[in-house]
């Protein structure tokens, strides 16, 4: 009776965790696309971040400032290929068209800093 009884709760238990699973898979499904989104986010801000330094360090005009803003396009290019958005770090927010000017930056620099 005794192990009846046993058997009857490891098969309860053993579909509670099941079920417990199930539900995590189900209510969790975009935890692998924040990341991502995190991951773009960060890569765009610190591209972002060095193109503005090389505008204000060097000119707008400057072989620095050139290779700042071709890392900015690679980091929106690659952004948009594997999430189809990428992120605007002046404006704060997604963009889920492929609508970024790669020569938005050149109203900074040093004569004229940014609003």
């Amino acid at each position: 009776m005794q192990t009846k009884l046993q058997s009857r709760i490891l098969g309860a238990a053993k579909i509670a965790v099941a079920g417990a699973a199930m539900t995590g898979f189900l209510l969790f499904p975009g935890a692998p696309r924040l990341r991502a989104d995190d991951d773009c986010q960060r890569r765009m801000a610190k591209a972002d971040h060095r193109l503005h330094e090389a505008i204000e360090h060097h000119g707008r005009d400057s072989r620095q400032a050139d290779n700042a803003r071709h890392e900015l396009h690679e980091a929106r290019e690659s952004c948009y290929a594997h999430n189809h958005r990428w992120w605007d770090e002046d404006e704060h927010r997604w963009h889920s068209d492929r609508d970024w000017d790669d020569h938005d930056h050149d109203k900074y620099d040093r004569e004229h800093p940014p609003r």
